[in-house]
């Protein structure tokens, strides 16, 4: 079944509508029809199978049928990325959201190419929501992951909150392999992370002063091996290890 999303905001099980962009999505794309039925999730772990029950010019109002609640992931995993070239930053957005990241915060860096005012920083910021939310809705991941608006690696810093872990992917020597810092991690905590922060450079990475910065607050240096990767494919794949680690249920747990 196709799928629709609705925000926290107008949610209301009991009243179901698409409007704007997801009802001329469904009308005039997906030539819906009455007594059809699709699925739409609030992008908060609710998901509701409905009927559609009438399709006018503006709307598309649904009967609910059934509803579900999906737990949150066990370990919220924020990325915070320096902006890369052309539209990868697009690529990245989207496999966060397919591998399971919960808060995507993109960073201007020095060496960051791409360089935004306020107003072109919150046109990238509602660009890259909706990139989310289109990943959302194709992969069937129903907790959608807060893209923040573009900022600078020490803004980022005062407003990044806490994470239990938090690390950057790094060229330098004492770089880790990650199954070393998780390891250290359950032995000094006795427990798996549950929110940790990954973060990821430019093309041709941060500054000594950046790294200087992002090590000062707290961010454990981890090895991608031996080759070089490129700043989409360093995400991806911090992401699908960190997902492998800590998202997957352990062997032998009840769903």
């Amino acid at each position: 079944m196709h799928r629709f999303y609705i925000a926290p905001e107008d949610w209301n099980p009991d009243s179901l509508v698409l409007r704007g962009a997801e009802a001329h999505h469904g009308r005039d794309v997906l030539r819906l029809q009455p007594g059809g039925r699709v699925v739409v999730f609030n992008g908060r772990g609710h998901e509701i199978t409905a009927e559609i029950a009438k399709i006018t010019r503006q709307k598309i109002l649904l009967r609910k049928m059934h509803e579900a609640r999906v737990q949150p992931l066990p370990c919220q995993i924020t990325l915070a990325q320096a902006i890369p070239k052309g539209k990868n930053m697009d690529l990245i957005v989207q496999k966060a959201v397919e591998i399971g990241a919960a808060e995507i915060a993109p960073l201007i860096s020095e060496r960051t190419i791409v360089h935004l005012e306020a107003k072109e920083a919150a046109q990238k910021q509602a660009k890259w929501q909706q990139v989310a939310i289109e990943a959302a809705k194709q992969c069937g991941q129903n907790w959608l992951p807060t893209v923040q608006t573009p900022r600078k690696l020490s803004d980022f810093f005062a407003n990044a909150g806490l994470q239990q872990l938090r690390l950057i992917g790094s060229l330098q020597s004492d770089a880790v392999h990650l199954k070393t810092v998780l390891a250290d991690y359950e032995h000094d905590h006795h427990a798996r992370p549950v929110s940790v922060l990954m973060c990821i450079g430019p093309e041709g990475d941060f500054t000594p002063a950046e790294l200087n910065l992002v090590r000062s607050n707290g961010c454990r240096p981890i090895t991608l091996g031996p080759i070089i990767l490129r700043v989409e494919t360093a995400a991806i794949y911090c992401l699908s290890v960190l997902s492998y680690e800590l998202l997957a249920k352990p062997s032998g747990t009840q769903a």
